[in-house]
């Protein structure tokens, strides 16, 4: 709801598709930059806390952007602050939750987790896009950010109530952080089946994930749309994403396999290739879900691959270079598809970002398989 409220204030405030993809790229800057650092202290210290702590600063920002926007004060430069702080303490909070999933199911039980958390997340994309628009339609945005806030009283509570018998934390303390960061760094270059991975996810990201930036420009400008209609849109995106998260929850053994992971890559390029030349709003809604079930189906996979093949004591900066690739390079991405959509128009942009992202699984599913790297036929 949060993320709705947030691209559709932008949009009021500046009617822009270039100042929308900025915001995201300050949202995502700190990530860029911290996100390395940080996955050493995610090694060094207790994840929980840590998670804990990130959690109670975002619940204090979206308090903030609520009482902005309440009082009729949101200007520009007030959410690229709040942007900028949100991507510091996502740098933290990222790396830190993808590695307390492993101390909390174990590897043998790490992708049917994966999707189903994903499941959970995406039952949330549908809900709250449609609620979210419904609200600013009749209430305004305002109390998107005041609902986002009071749900971390539960997040938190929830976090302090678990008993969670971490792994033990790396005892190397007196290494610099430089060294540790280093080393995990060099461990993910010399391990194939996390390096594939990261190369797809790098070009997939920066390329094809963008939604945040082209659905409401597609939803606003390309059909003519309001708030309400962006909402069911996005709602229809995670039904997609919902149904895929289950599928691959239901079916998935306890190895996720490479190929899934390059047929998400691929169906999800595919797909948003076909969005770009839809006019229609309820074809756009069948080809959003189409892309959300194989960008689920993808991303999960990518995540479960990456941490199975990680050992404990290095998995936190592993994590940090995953959330550098995943969330780091929207930075990049939301600047390259705010600007083709300033220009172009998101429709072709979905359509140009399509085949980038097809040609880019199909290479590297090639090279992967010169490079005798498992890759199972599907």
């Amino acid at each position: 709801m949060q993320n709705i409220g947030q691209a559709w204030l932008i949009l009021k405030l500046t009617n822009s598709p270039f100042l929308l993809g900025f915001i995201t790229t300050l949202q995502t800057l700190p990530v860029l930059f911290l996100a390395l650092f940080a996955g050493v202290y995610v090694d060094r210290f207790p994840k929980r806390k840590l998670v804990i702590f990130t959690q109670i600063g975002l619940m204090i920002v979206a308090f903030t952007l609520s009482i902005l926007t309440f009082s009729g004060k949101a200007q520009y430069w007030h959410i690229a602050i709040t942007a900028l702080i949100l991507g510091a303490l996502n740098s933290i909070d990222n790396p830190a939750r993808q590695a307390l999933m492993i101390d909390l199911v174990g590897k043998d039980d790490l992708l049917n987790a994966i999707a189903l958390n994903s499941s959970v997340f995406n039952l949330a994309r549908i809900i709250g896009p449609a609620v979210a628009g419904i609200l600013i339609g009749y209430l305004g945005i305002g109390l998107c950010f005041l609902l986002n806030g009071i749900s971390y009283i539960a997040v938190i509570t929830g976090l302090l109530l678990m008993d969670v018998k971490e792994k033990r934390q790396n005892s190397r303390t007196n290494a610099t952080v430089i060294h540790d960061m280093t080393e995990g760094v060099k461990y993910v270059f010399k391990t194939p089946n996390i390096y594939v991975p990261m190369l797809l996810m790098l070009l997939i990201n920066v390329f094809t994930m963008n939604f945040n930036v082209l659905v409401p420009v597609f939803t606003k400008i390309d059909l003519g749309m309001e708030a309400s209609q962006y909402g069911t849109l996005m709602a229809a995106m995670g039904i997609g994403a919902l149904t895929g998260a289950l599928t691959l929850a239901a079916t998935a053994g306890s190895e996720p396999k490479m190929g899934i992971l390059f047929l998400g890559a691929a169906g999800l390029s595919l797909f948003q290739g076909i969005l770009g030349m839809m006019h229609n709003y309820y074809l756009s809604m069948v080809f959003l879900a189409l892309t959300g079930f194989f960008m689920i189906t993808f991303t999960a996979s990518c995540n479960s691959i990456i941490q199975i093949n990680s050992e404990d004591y290095i998995r936190g900066r592993v994590m940090s270079f995953y959330t550098l690739v995943f969330s780091g390079m929207t930075t990049v991405g939301s600047m390259y598809a705010g600007t083709l959509s300033e220009h172009y128009g998101a429709g072709m942009t979905f359509l140009i970002s399509g085949i980038i992202g097809l040609a880019s699984a199909i290479i590297i599913y090639f090279w992967s398989k010169k490079k005798n790297i498992k890759v199972e036929e599907l």
